[in-house]
């Protein structure tokens, strides 16, 4: 997450907060990420997982992790607004930060009556500081420092263009340690893992096409909607899989559930980015 939060545009965005337009957005993205998706991962959980309270467990962590780091890859790849997609990953950074422990206690805990695992408020907290809050301070302060030190044309040439492919390589990086540390967990209880597939597959059509509906409804252009739309449909499995580790760890039920994540995210979004483009093109989108 750490080169993918160094593109971020940090000393400019009280500016970019002056205008009514940007609240606006901000607004929509908050009653989708923080509100409604939630509300339907805990919703299809329930609905396709009503005797494991682990797989559960595991997905309501998902759900709650909102995207911060691969949305900037979708948003990119649809031609979306790229300076958008980086005031929503600082704003969901932050919130993430704050909101992340209590929602998932609250729907954990209370919503769904917690587990034979009680989930501690300090441990799930200290997790989203050490995965999380490192890489937002490490990478407010670097751009910081750098940019006055180099300047913005040196910085993006000489830093950004080098540490930015770090950000992929980490990814395939994770999923790829993830799935060999998991691989015989994952085979030994692959209808477990297809049970999981179902309402994650369900999760992201319904949170995409009906972000990409009320953005149309609502008249907005098609940058951002496409950002709003990758942004509502995305989840930050790599902190709800360190989080789910941490708390139940690697060998559990919720483990498996936040690993398969990442396993139908990627496949499902990168076919969304080409649907996306095609509706662009069909509804002659501005």
């Amino acid at each position: 997450m750490y080169p993918i939060l160094c593109k971020v545009r940090y000393e400019t965005l009280h500016l970019l907060l002056q205008s009514k337009e940007l609240w606006i957005q901000v607004i929509v993205s908050f009653v989708l990420n923080w509100i409604i998706a939630p509300l339907l991962m805990v919703a299809l959980a329930w609905a396709f997982l009503p005797d494991r309270q682990d797989l559960r467990e595991g997905l309501i962590f998902v759900g709650v992790a909102r995207c911060i780091a691969m949305v900037l890859i979708w948003t990119d790849l649809a031609q979306g607004d790229g300076d958008y997609c980086a005031v929503l990953v600082a704003f969901n950074s932050i919130l993430q930060i704050v909101l992340f422990a209590p929602f998932a206690i609250f729907y954990v805990q209370i919503v769904s009556h917690g587990g034979k695992t009680t989930v501690s408020y300090e441990g799930v907290a200290q997790s989203v500081g050490v995965f999380l809050g490192i890489p937002v301070g490490a990478a407010v302060l670097t751009r910081l420092v750098l940019r006055r030190l180099l300047g913005e044309d040196r910085y993006q040439r000489r830093f950004i263009r080098y540490i930015a492919p770090f950000s992929l390589i980490g990814l395939l990086y994770t999923i790829m340690v993830l799935f060999a540390s998991q691989g015989a967990h994952v085979v030994r209880q692959i209808t477990d893992v297809l049970r999981v597939c179902a309402p994650l597959v369900v999760y992201f059509l319904v949170m995409f096409t009906g972000t990409v509906w009320f953005c149309w409804k609502m008249g907005f252009g098609y940058k951002v909607s496409c950002t709003q739309s990758f942004t509502a449909a995305s989840n930050n499995f790599e902190l709800a899989i360190a989080v789910v580790v941490a708390v139940y760890g690697a060998g559990s039920g919720q483990a498996l559930a936040s690993t398969v994540g990442p396993l139908i995210e990627v496949p499902v979004l990168v076919g969304l980015v080409y649907v996306l483009r095609w509706i662009r093109e069909k509804w002659q989108w501005a």
